[in-house]
């Protein structure tokens, strides 16, 4: 019965770290294209200034990152849920699940995201091994 529970907690630490992997590597690939003259280009068409390119990608990068480590997992998980909010509201304006424009991919981010919050970095995180992060900073 011991082997049986220790066997789940090792699962459950895996699998949670692999979600965050997951997130925060989507959200890294996702920002480097943000970085480049492309982007700042066509931030006009969605209604904002040119000037928001570097915080717009810098709010993708650095939160993925630190999901990843697992340190400030809570308030990364939750910036990365203003994000999407922002993409599937401001950007994309919520008129399509699928296809073109849709935003399955945004809302499946946001609820990947809002998981991580609710659960925490887990102990396979930079905020565990670290033992005195206190857990909303976790």
């Amino acid at each position: 019965m011991a082997e049986a529970i220790i066997r789940q907690t090792i699962l459950h630490d895996v699998a949670h770290f692999g979600v965050r992997i997951t997130i925060g590597m989507i959200f890294i690939m996702h920002s480097l294209g943000k970085f480049g003259p492309g982007f700042a280009e066509n931030l006009p068409n969605m209604g904002l200034p040119a000037e928001m390119q570097i915080p717009i990608a810098l709010a993708e990068f650095v939160p993925g990152v630190l999901l990843i480590l697992g340190g400030l997992t809570r308030i990364s998980a939750s910036l990365l849920s203003i994000v999407m909010l922002g993409a599937i509201f401001l950007v994309k304006g919520a008129e399509s699940f699928t296809g073109r424009g849709g935003t399955e991919l945004d809302i499946l981010l946001l609820a990947g995201c809002l998981v991580i919050i609710v659960i925490g970095p887990g102990r396979i995180s930079i905020s565990y091994i670290l033992k005195k992060v206190p857990r909303y900073l976790q």
